[in-house]
């Protein structure tokens, strides 16, 4: 009886019409100890009354639920960050989990807000903090020279707008691991730090896949016949290099020299490539440009599965592209829109909950919800 109520109450929670007397009874609502309606602590534009019943809840869970609401504005869920809970403090320091759209970005905390955080006496909250996919880039920025190194590798996250001597500083960083993970960062401009890479067993398949490479390097481990899969994907591989990669014996190297992003839709066509059935599309060109229409575009008309796949995975996709991909023969890329699109067209959910069945198609609801989606798709 209580789920039934409970499943109602989150209806009427949900209503932006809802007055705040009745909200505030919600709130207050025990739900046979569960507490109040969910939709009641995720609502856009709380009001302060109900902000303020939030923040003095006596059930945690009900402030470390406001703290990773996406609908709530980062200064609210900052009044949470002196919490006496550690739980909460974490929450606030990891910030939302979900938003009910997931083309919305989360506005990260204020700077000042984050360095207490940072300096929290739990570690659970300072690295929470560190981990947040929500935090500004001029708090990361401002990590460069901070005593601890997992705080240092934070502001590797923000690589291209820190100043040259941030960088620098980075690069010589008396951590070994911040050090390799900077020049990581700046191998792919930089064909003495790639060399020097490619010499780190720990550094190498990265750098092979991704820093400026010399032609005697690439041409090296080519005639070594090692990381070929990595090599293959290379940007800064010559031309002659790459055909000779897409003839190359194994099957997963000649994917990858399928998937390189300047090739044209006839020379891929030209490659002789297999897709495994169910293989994501995890096609690190087409995540770089996430929210690019030219990239999607690109992706979403191409005859590659893994090219539409990837893009599929995208909430930003045009209305054309989204009703493009809606056609497709492919299951995985009608799964991904069902997941990471809030305007997938409901004959695509129907057509996934066929193919599913109920319990699967919970899971890509479920799915739908999160921004940070991920699934077995």
């Amino acid at each position: 009886m209580v789920a039934l109520y409970s499943s109602a109450l989150d209806g009427v929670a949900a209503n932006p019409a809802l007055p705040t007397p009745l909200l505030l009874r919600l709130i207050a609502f025990d739900g046979g100890g569960h507490g109040p309606p969910f939709q009641a602590l995720h609502r856009l534009g709380l009001p302060e009354p109900a902000v303020a019943a939030v923040l003095t809840h006596p059930v945690l869970n009900v402030r470390v639920q406001f703290a990773m609401s996406g609908q709530a504005e980062p200064e609210q869920r900052a009044r949470l960050a002196d919490d006496p809970s550690p739980k909460v403090r974490a929450a606030v320091a990891n910030g939302p989990e979900w938003t009910h759209d997931p083309r919305t970005k989360v506005r990260p905390l204020p700077d000042a807000v984050c360095g207490r955080l940072l300096n929290d006496p739990e570690p659970s909250v300072r690295s929470a903090l560190l981990y947040s996919p929500h935090l500004a880039p001029s708090f990361l920025a401002s990590l460069v020279r901070h005593p601890e190194p997992a705080a240092r590798r934070a502001a590797l996250r923000v690589w291209d707008e820190l100043t040259a001597d941030g960088r620098a500083a980075l690069l010589d960083d008396p951590d070994p691991e911040v050090r390799r993970s900077a020049a990581l960062c700046a191998c792919p401009h930089d064909a003495r730090l790639t060399a020097a890479l490619l010499r780190d067993p720990a550094a190498l398949p990265e750098a092979l896949s991704r820093g400026l490479l010399d032609r005697a390097d690439a041409e090296r481990f080519l005639a070594e016949g090692v990381h070929r899969v990595e090599l293959a994907g290379n940007p800064s591989l010559p031309a002659d290099l790459v055909d000779r990669l897409a003839v190359d014996p194994d099957d997963g190297v000649r994917l990858a020299v399928s998937l390189r992003p300047e090739l044209t839709e006839a020379r891929r066509a030209a490659i002789d490539f297999t897709v495994a059935p169910r293989a994501r599309g995890d096609v690190d060109w087409v995540a770089a440009g996430i929210a690019d229409q030219e990239v999607l575009r690109r992706a979403a008309t191409s005859a590659h599965p893994l090219l539409r796949r990837a893009a599929a995975r995208s909430p930003h996709l045009s209305p054309d592209l989204l009703r493009l991909l809606a056609e497709d023969a492919d299951v995985v890329v009608r799964t991904h829109l069902a997941v990471y699109h809030p305007d997938t067209p409901e004959e695509v959910l129907m057509s996934v909950y066929a193919q599913l069945g109920g319990t699967g198609f919970v899971h890509v609801q479920q799915q739908r919800l999160f921004t940070g989606c991920s699934s077995s798709w």
